[in-house]
């Protein structure tokens, strides 16, 4: 990498993944001032020339989401309009991805909404971690380099020799994910199916699978309010299962839900650092990081390599 002519800034989403990267990088992370005015609008300067630089920004769709948007869009543009050659977003957590689609009428598909903000701000390419939906990618006019965790969160559950696993799903949304983390970990599946009675709309579940005394991991791609898993927890442990492990990728933890997840049946909560998270308001929070991987796909990107050759598991 020829580093003069790169460098990596950080939005104020997730300082410290930021500076992760560049210390596995060799540089230093980029000086970028990021303020307030009084009545909240956001103030973006590079203190740093960067014209025909190739700049990377780092900058999850965390909460307070539409803060961090906004901040990310005028990071665009006063590196456009600084002559930065390329803009490179490094998006680990994309916000807004659950509305994807129009599920009611007169709905928006917000999803697509943010792709175009961000081509219409000046951005060149975005950087991303599992995609709520993967036909995401389909809504930008640049290159989208998507980038799953399951190898690191694989390694990390190969790790923990954990008896007698079964993999489970937790609808039909994350049974393509939960089969392949069955196969790498050489363990069985299992899904827990939802019905619902269009007349009373009283909801129903059932596990299909064997996990009677079994180890379950759940594995989801987000744990917003937690009220997903601790249903299939309930469930499962209704089925003779053991304490179980929820495994996602993006943790967002909205309102209490680390304290609704403080659950007998649930041993542990294993996540990525894609967000920001605060280990010590959980014993059972478990943070894997993606430095290392986003380190290698920004090297490919700057050096021409293939990123489908960072994964075993060749994308979700």
């Amino acid at each position: 990498m020829i580093r003069d002519k790169v460098k990596i800034f950080a939005g104020s989403s997730n300082i410290p993944l930021a500076a992760n990267i560049c210390d596995k990088l060799g540089m230093p992370l980029g000086d970028v001032k990021i303020s307030r005015f009084e009545n909240g609008e956001v103030y973006v300067a590079y203190k740093e020339p960067i014209r025909t630089c190739d700049i990377f920004i780092v900058q999850s769709l965390s909460d307070p989401i539409n803060e961090h948007f906004m901040e990310l869009l005028v990071m665009i543009d006063a590196a456009k309009r600084a002559s930065a050659k390329t803009i490179n977003i490094i998006m680990p957590y994309y916000g807004y991805a659950r509305q994807e689609r129009k599920r009611a009428p007169r709905e928006a598909i917000s999803a697509k909404l943010v792709a175009d903000l961000l081509y219409a701000a000046g951005a060149s390419r975005i950087i991303t971690l599992d995609l709520h939906t993967a036909a995401i990618q389909g809504f930008f006019n640049f290159p989208v380099d998507h980038l799953t965790a399951l190898d690191e969160l694989t390694a990390y559950l190969k790790s923990k020799s954990i008896e007698n696993p079964v993999i489970v799903s937790p609808d039909a949304g994350r049974a393509s994910t939960a089969e392949k983390l069955a196969n790498y970990m050489d363990a069985t599946f299992a899904i827990v199916v939802t019905n619902k009675d269009n007349q009373t709309g009283e909801e129903t579940t059932h596990v299909i699978g064997d996990v009677a005394g079994m180890t379950p991991i759940i594995v989801e791609d987000m744990i917003d309010t937690g009220k997903t898993i601790l249903g299939v927890v309930n469930q499962l442990a209704e089925s003779g299962a053991k304490a179980c492990i929820a495994v996602a990728t993006h943790g967002l933890f909205s309102g209490n839900a680390l304290a609704k997840l403080e659950h007998p049946h649930i041993k542990e909560i294993v996540v990525t650092d894609s967000i920001l998270q605060h280990t010590s308001e959980s014993d059972k929070l478990v943070v894997i990081t993606m430095s290392n991987l986003i380190t290698e796909a920004i090297r490919a990107i700057v050096d021409g390599g293939s990123i489908a050759t960072l994964f075993k598991s060749r994308g979700i």
